[in-house]
């Protein structure tokens, strides 16, 4: 039996960075949105304080993937593309 994939959906801010995105980390954020996130969400950092309940995954040195699961409607939405360090 295959493993359950969640749907992704993203929010108003997420398709934003998205659209910042080089085409080169656009192609690795749909690769780790498609093989790792949809198929095993917890597999990325959880995070705590103001964002606990959240999760992230690196997309490069500066930049993370933040986002929630929703079990019960068996979805990511993914909240962040594209947050950067130091700023």
């Amino acid at each position: 039996m295959s493993p359950a994939r969640y749907h992704i959906e993203l929010t108003k801010q997420a398709q934003k960075d998205v659209a910042k995105l080089t085409p080169k980390l656009k192609a690795k954020l749909k690769d780790i949105l498609r093989y790792k996130i949809a198929v095993e969400p917890e597999t990325g950092k959880s995070l705590t304080g103001n964002l606990k309940g959240y999760y992230s995954v690196r997309l490069s040195f500066q930049d993370s993937i933040v986002y929630r699961i929703e079990n019960e409607r068996c979805v990511v939405l993914i909240v962040r593309a594209k947050t950067h360090y130091g700023e």
